[in-house]
Parts: C-alpha cells; sequence; structure tokens
C-alpha cells in the first residue's frame, strides 16, 4: 500500500449486460460488467470502468482482494480520499 492508494470494495455482477456502476449500498461500490467470470474477463472489465470512472490510467486501479468473488477489494493510486468520496459520497473509502 503507498501514500496515495485509496482502497474500498466492490460488488461486482459478471454477465450484467452492460458495464456500468449502479451506485453504492452500505458503504460498497455496486458495479456490473458484460463480460463473465472466466478467466479474470470481469475482472479486467471492472478496473477498466473503474479507470474510466475515476479519470485514471487503467494502470491506477488494481484488484486487492477478491479474484474469484462477488465482493472485491480494489486499490486506486493517484487520487485522493476526497476525490473518491466526491464521487460516490456513500462509499465506505
Amino acid at each position: 500500500m503507498t501514500a496515495t492508494e485509496v482502497r474500498f470494495a466492490v460488488r461486482l455482477t459478471p454477465r450484467g449486460g452492460a458495464d456500468r456502476i449502479d451506485g453504492v449500498a452500505e458503504g460498497v461500490l455496486r458495479a456490473r460488467v458484460a463480460a463473465p467470470a472466466v478467466d479474470g474477463a470481469a475482472n479486467h472489465a471492472l478496473m477498466r470502468l473503474l479507470a474510466d470512472e475515476l479519470g485514471v490510467a487503467p494502470s491506477a486501479v488494481r484488484l486487492v482482494a477478491g479474484t474469484a468473488a462477488r465482493r472485491k477489494l480494489v486499490a486506486v493510486d493517484g487520487l485522493t480520499r476526497e476525490a473518491i468520496v466526491a464521487r460516490w459520497p456513500d462509499l465506505a473509502v
């Protein structure tokens, strides 16, 4: 973990029809991606979606835990906690 890294939980729904953020529920970001949960495709789609939503490079977003689970722990480099909470106010960061 770096000084500029912010971590938060994401609940991912693979094969969700479209890549989108559904909001925050109980402090956890809810996201869906069209990709299936096969060979890491859904995880890669999630990382791209989060990078696009936050306006950071894809390399700034990484999966810390939950590779094979619906609930994942994501780390984002280069943004402050405040910037992420401004985007998703109810997110537990």
